[in-house]
């Protein structure tokens, strides 16, 4: 096999998920935007489903049609962009639940869609998505009338315990819907993490269900093991790569291994990036190419037929440090050439 091989425990993110509803012990969503944070939405979604997911999640409409296909008529599907213009056929089609954002989209939902189920996003201070508290006050009352299904916010900081954004949009949330009779949503994995009070009637976890931070008990989702193409012999003194990046400082042994930034490998990474064989780890050395990465195996007992990038050895966070970004991005970039084999 000439491209490497992505592996995808759905067991693990089952576990993971039930994991978090028993620290919630509230319903416990699923977020699966972006393909399942690149990790197959037909195959990640079916099994949660089968796991007792009733609450999913994705960013745009057009990936509710897909999600709709993959897990039949059952589940409640959430649209985070709410109601865009031209996506009345997809919303009612595919009877998918838009979290309306703004006045114009209220109003826009309920002239093109009356009576279709729709949720309301609230801006509790992130200032991305949602109303804020003087446009929800003005609608409030119209709003409710309509019988949403969800009032939503979402945290800023969730990932920092002690940050005081965390308190500040908890309150202000509770100040915009304390005493309605509709289901609130405040916290995605962060916030789950962060106590009951930030858990409302549901949470809808996202990146932990996948094995990332800040959910530090996951278990590991993804391997990633990528194919030798060829070792090769360098001298002393010889360089390896583009811009002659690495220089040899003895003769060293280096290992072509097929990946690079088109498989979302991301280039930053470079000589920080580890890799391992039998629990090994390895460096790479020179430029993370297009296609190829290289690295020094010459301290390895047997020469490699492959590498592990991501596994049991080195997690998708770990690889994101190396390249000073975060795990969202590692698994959302994972390219399409990737061998997939999703593990039940």
């Amino acid at each position: 096999m000439s491209t490497g091989k992505l592996t995808i425990d759905l067991n693990a993110i089952a576990a993971n998920w039930q994991a978090l509803s028993k620290i919630a012990q509230v319903e416990t969503g699923a977020v699966v935007k972006a393909d399942a944070y690149g990790l197959g939405v037909a195959q990640v979604a079916r099994h949660l489903a089968t796991a007792g997911a009733r609450q999913f999640f994705v960013a745009v409409a057009e990936e509710g049609v897909a999600l709709r296909r993959a897990l039949g008529s059952g589940p409640v599907i959430s649209v985070f962009s709410g109601h865009m213009h031209g996506d009345a056929d997809l919303i009612a089609g595919a009877n998918l639940v838009p979290l309306i954002n703004s006045v114009d989209q209220m109003l826009h939902h309920v002239e093109a869609l009356p009576a279709h189920p729709f949720g309301i996003q609230l801006d509790t201070g992130m200032n991305r998505l949602g109303m804020e508290p003087s446009e929800w006050s003005a609608l409030r009352e119209i709003a409710l009338a309509q019988n949403p299904t969800l009032l939503m916010s979402h945290l800023a900081c969730a990932d920092e315990v002690d940050h005081p954004m965390n308190e500040q949009q908890r309150a202000l949330f509770d100040d915009m819907t304390q005493g309605l009779d509709v289901p609130r949503s405040l916290s995605a994995t962060g916030g789950t993490l962060l106590g009951e009070d930030f858990h409302y009637d549901m949470v809808r976890p996202g990146v932990g269900l996948y094995g990332g931070l800040p959910f530090a008990a996951a278990q590991p989702v993804v391997t990633l093991d990528l194919p030798v193409v060829q070792i090769r012999d360098v001298a002393e003194g010889e360089t390896v790569g583009y811009a002659n990046a690495w220089t040899a400082v003895r003769p060293s042994k280096i290992a072509t291994v097929s990946g690079g930034y088109a498989d979302g490998l991301i280039r930053a990474m470079g000589a920080k990036a580890r890799m391992h064989s039998d629990g090994i780890a390895v460096s790479v050395v020179g430029r993370v190419s297009m296609d190829l990465i290289t690295l020094d195996v010459t301290d390895l007992p047997t020469p490699p037929k492959s590498l592990q990038l991501i596994g049991a050895h080195q997690s998708v966070d770990a690889v994101a440090d190396a390249a000073g970004t975060i795990g969202y991005e590692i698994l959302t970039s994972l390219g399409a050439r990737y061998a997939r084999n999703w593990r039940e």
